[in-house]
C-alpha cells in the first residue's frame, strides 16, 4: 500500500499490522531514519537489544539473499517480537522482496531503507501494490512543515522563538530532518530549557550562535552564488563549505548535477512548460528557500551556456583527479569563471 504524505506520521506512529515489510526512502535521508526508528519503537522499546533487532546491509543482501527469510522467521531468545532492519535498499533487491512477501516468514516486522526511488521504481512499486507491504516516502520538508518541526521541538522544552529567530532557523534549516534535529537540539542545549509553565523566548543572537550551516546548505550556497553571479557570496559559500570538509571534487559533482537539472529544466520550457512546472521536475525537489535563485537561474542561463559551464566544471574534475595542481584552486577559479559569465548576463 501507497502510504500518502498527510499519514505518513499517524502510520509510523502505529504500523499497519497487517504490513509485514515497510519501505521507507527518499531524498531527506534523516528523515528516512527517524521514521524508522520510531517504527522499530513500536515494537522493540531498547533499540540496542541484539535478540530482537538484527541489521542487514545491501552487501548482505546481495551475498546472501536468503539471510531475510532467515532473519524473519527467527525467534527472540528472551521472547518478544523482532525487528529486521535492511539498509541501503535498491532496485536490485526487488525480486527477493517479492519472494519473501509472497510467503513471509515468522512474524518480525521488517523495514527497508532506501534513498530516493522515482516512480518507475520496481522495489516502490513492489511494495506500494503488495497488500501485505506499505511505502512511505520521505522528502525534505516545506516551509509550513519545517515551521512545525521547529515550534514543537522548542515548545516541548518550554521555549519559543521570536519571529526573527524562526525565519533564521527557516533559512538555515531543512536539508535534513536528521540535520534539523541535530541543530534544534543544540540551540535547545544552548539556550537552556524553559521553566515550568512558562515559555522562554529564544532570540535570533541564540540561532545564530548554535545553529550553524551543513555541509548540504554549504554546497547549495556555493551553487546558487555560482550560478548567480555573486562573487563575493561565492567567497564567503566556498569557505563555509571547506570549513565544513567538503573536498573540491564533491563541491564540482554538486554543480553538476545542478547544471543537469537546469538543462533539463530548460528543455522542459522549451517544449511548453512554465517556470513552475519546470522546477517542480527538479530531483531531489528543491528546497523552497532556494527557488526564487534558481527560477533566476533558469531565466539566465540558456542551454547552450549550460552546455558551456558543464564543460568547464567537468574539465576541472578531470584536472583535480589527475593534474597535480592544488584542487582548491582549480574548483575556485572554475567556479569564479562561471559566476562571472553569469553577472555578464545581467548588465
Amino acid at each position: 500500500m501507497k502510504i500518502a504524505p498527510r499519514d505518513a506520521d499517524r502510520f509510523t506512529a502505529s504500523p499497519d499490522p497487517k504490513a509485514a515489510a515497510i519501505l521507507v526512502y527518499g531524498p531527506d535521508g534523516g528523515l528516512v531514519r527517524e521514521r524508522i526508528k520510531a517504527m522499530m519503537k513500536t515494537v522493540v522499546e531498547d533499540l540496542s537489544d541484539p535478540f530482537r533487532i538484527a541489521e542487514i546491509s545491501d552487501s548482505d543482501m546481495r551475498q546472501d539473499p536468503a539471510r531475510l527469510a532467515d532473519e524473519a522467521a527467527a525467534i527472540a531468545m528472551l521472547g518478544g517480537r523482532r525487528v529486521v532492519r535492511v539498509r541501503g535498499a535498491t532496485d536490485g533487491m526487488a525480486k527477493t522482496f517479492e519472494s519473501f512477501l509472497a510467503s513471509p516468514a515468522g512474524d518480525a516486522l521488517v523495514l527497508v531503507e532506501a534513498g530516493e526511488l522515482g516512480p518507475a521504481s520496481s522495489l516502490r512499486k513492489l511494495f506500494e501494490n503488495a497488500p501485505n507491504a506499505a511505502a512511505i516516502a520521505c522528502y525534505v520538508d516545506d516551509m509550513n512543515a519545517l515551521e512545525g518541526v521547529i515550534r514543537s521541538k522548542l515548545a516541548g522544552e518550554g521555549l519559543v522563538p521570536e519571529q526573527a529567530a524562526l525565519e533564521y532557523l527557516l533559512e538555515n534549516l531543512g536539508s535534513d530532518r536528521g540535520v534539523t534535529q541535530n541543530e534544534l537540539e543544540k540551540l535547545i542545549l544552548y539556550v537552556g530549557p524553559g521553566k515550568p509553565g512558562e515559555k522562554r523566548v529564544v532570540t535570533l543572537d541564540d540561532a545564530r550562535t548554535s545553529v550553524g550551516d551543513n555541509a548540504g546548505t554549504s554546497l547549495d550556497q556555493v551553487i546558487d552564488a555560482t550560478m548567480g553571479g555573486d562573487l563575493a557570496a561565492l567567497d564567503t559559500a566556498l569557505a563555509r563549505a571547506r570549513a565544513a570538509d567538503t573536498n573540491s571534487v564533491a563541491i564540482l559533482n554538486a554543480l553538476t548535477r545542478h547544471l543537469t537539472q537546469l538543462h533539463l529544466a530548460s528543455a522542459r520550457i522549451e517544449a511548453g512548460s512554465d517556470i513552475e512546472g519546470a522546477l517542480r521536475g527538479f530531483r531531489p525537489p528543491v528546497h523552497f528557500s532556494r527557488r526564487n535563485s534558481v527560477q533566476r537561474q533558469l531565466r539566465g542561463w540558456s542551454r547552450k551556456r549550460l552546455d558551456r559551464a558543464l564543460a568547464l566544471v567537468l574539465e576541472a574534475e578531470g584536472q583535480c583527479k589527475s593534474s597535480g595542481q592544488p584542487d582548491t584552486a582549480i574548483c575556485g577559479q572554475t567556479l569564479m569563471r562561471i559566476a562571472q559569465a553569469a553577472r555578464a548576463t545581467r548588465r
